[in-house]
C-alpha cells in the first residue's frame, strides 16, 4: 500500500476522523514511506527547503561560540535531528578552532537515510573528529553540556483547532468522496496547558502542539547540567494568536514551493507549523527549566559576532559571498526575524552571550 492508502485505512479503522497530529505523524514519520523516513532529498537546492546551516557556515560558527561559553572539558553536545549533518560539521570545526571540542557530539536521529548522510558529511569535512560522533536512537541519561534543536519543534505533529461560537473544537482529518477532508470533531477542545484567546473571529483556525510540550518534559528528565538552544520559526503567544492570522500557521513545502494543503504530495512534502514559544517557555518553567534568553535569530547571531567574520575575511570575493549569506540569515525579510532562539538552562547558571544585544523573554 502507498501512504495515502495507509492513512485512509487508519481513518476507516478509527470509524471517525483522526486528529491532524496523527495524520501529520503518519505523513512525516511512517517507516520507509513518511517524508522524513524516505530517501528523498530534503535539504538544500535539490530538496524542498533550505535551512540556516545550508545557507552559511557562519550560522554554525556562531552557534559554536555560544556552545564554547558553556562547555566544560567533560561536557558534550547533543543535537536533535541533525539533517544533512552540515550543522554538526560547522559547530565541530569552529569549536576545534576555538580549542573547545566537546567530549562527545551526540546526534539523536531516527532516520537511517539521514544518519547515513550525516556520516558522509562529517567524514568528508572532519574525518579526524568522526570518532567523537555518537549516534543515538533514544535520549541519553544525566546529560551534561549543550542541547541543540534547530528546526525540530516545527516538525512535531500538531493539533489543529477551530473556534466556533466562542468555543474551540479539534479539526480532524476524515475521508469524503475519495479525498481527505477537514472535519470538525463534536467535543470541545480542552487542555489546561494551552492559554487560548477568547475573542477571535468565528472559524478562526490555529494549532497547538501537545507533543512539543511532552518533548520538553522528556528533555528536562534527561539532563543533569545543561543549556538547551531551540532555534525555529515561530513567535510569542500574542503574535501567534493575532486576530488577522485566521488560518493558523500550517505550511507545506514541496520543491521550494509553499502551500497550506497537507492532503497532496503525501510523503513527498514537508508539513510544518510555527512554534508558539510562549507555550514552550511556560511548560519549561513549570517543570524546572530557567528561561536563559529569547531573541530573534538576527540579534542572536549579531550578539555572537557574525559581522566579525566579514571583517576578518581578506579575500574580496569571499567577503561579498559571505555578506550575501549574512543578509539571508539576519535581514527581517529573510530569516532574521521569523526565526527565534529560545534558551533554557538546567543547573548551569551563566549569562549567555547570544542574548547580550537582545532578550525578549518578557514577551513570552
Amino acid at each position: 500500500m502507498n501512504l495515502d492508502e495507509i492513512i485512509k485505512n487508519t481513518i476507516i479503522q478509527n470509524q471517525a476522523p483522526i486528529g491532524f497530529d496523527e495524520f501529520m505523524q503518519l505523513a512525516l514519520y511512517y517507516p520507509h514511506l513518511g517524508y522524513y523516513r524516505s530517501g528523498l532529498e530534503k535539504f538544500g537546492e535539490k530538496g524542498d527547503f533550505i535551512t540556516a546551516p545550508e545557507t552559511s557556515d557562519l550560522f554554525g560558527f556562531c552557534l559554536a561560540k555560544q556552545c564554547a561559553q558553556v562547555l566544560t572539558k567533560d561536557d558534550s553536545i547533543l543535537e536533535f535531528g541533525a539533517g544533512s549533518g552540515v550543522l554538526a560539521a560547522q559547530v565541530l570545526f569552529e569549536l576545534g578552532r576555538l580549542n573547545c571540542l566537546p567530549k562527545h557530539y551526540y546526534i539523536l536521529e531516527l532516520s537511517g537515510e539521514l544518519k547515513y548522510r550525516q556520516k558522509q558529511t562529517i567524514a568528508k569535512a572532519l574525518p579526524e573528529l568522526l570518532n567523537r560522533i555518537v549516534w543515538l536512537d533514544k535520549l541519553p541519561e544525566d546529560f551534561n553540556g549543550v542541547v541543540i534543536a534547530n528546526e525540530v519543534l516545527d516538525a512535531m505533529p500538531a493539533k489543529r483547532i477551530v473556534q466556533q461560537n466562542n468555543t474551540f473544537y479539534e479539526l480532524g482529518v476524515g475521508f469524503d468522496q475519495n479525498e481527505f477532508a477537514w472535519q470538525v470533531k463534536s467535543e470541545p477542545f480542552s487542555d489546561d496547558k494551552f492559554k487560548l484567546p477568547k475573542t477571535l473571529s468565528n472559524e478562526y483556525k490555529t494549532e497547538v502542539n501537545v507533543q512539543a510540550l511532552a518533548w520538553i518534559d522528556s528533555i528536562y528528565d534527561a539532563l543533569n547540567d545543561a543549556v538547551v538552544l531551540l532555534i525555529d520559526y515561530g513567535m510569542h503567544r500574542a503574535e501567534y494568536f493575532h486576530p488577522q492570522r485566521t488560518n493558523g500557521t500550517l505550511r507545506c513545502y514541496h520543491q521550494h514551493k509553499a502551500s497550506d494543503n497537507p492532503f497532496v504530495n503525501i510523503g513527498e512534502q514537508d508539513i510544518t507549523t510555527s512554534v508558539n514559544f510562549s507555550d514552550i517557555a511556560d511548560q519549561a518553567s513549570l517543570i524546572g527549566f530557567n528561561i536563559a534568553g529569547y531573541a530573534t535569530q538576527a540579534m542572536f547571531l549579531l550578539s555572537l559576532g557574525i559581522d566579525e567574520y566579514l571583517l576578518t575575511e581578506t579575500d574580496e570575493n569571499k567577503r561579498i559571498t559571505l555578506a550575501q549569506q549574512v543578509k539571508q540569515l539576519v535581514l527581517p525579510s529573510a530569516m532574521g526575524e521569523s526565526f527565534k532562539v529560545l534558551a533554557l538552562s538546567k543547573s548551569k547558571s551563566v549569562k549567555l552571550i547570544g542574548f547580550k544585544e537582545q532578550d525578549l523573554s518578557h514577551k513570552l
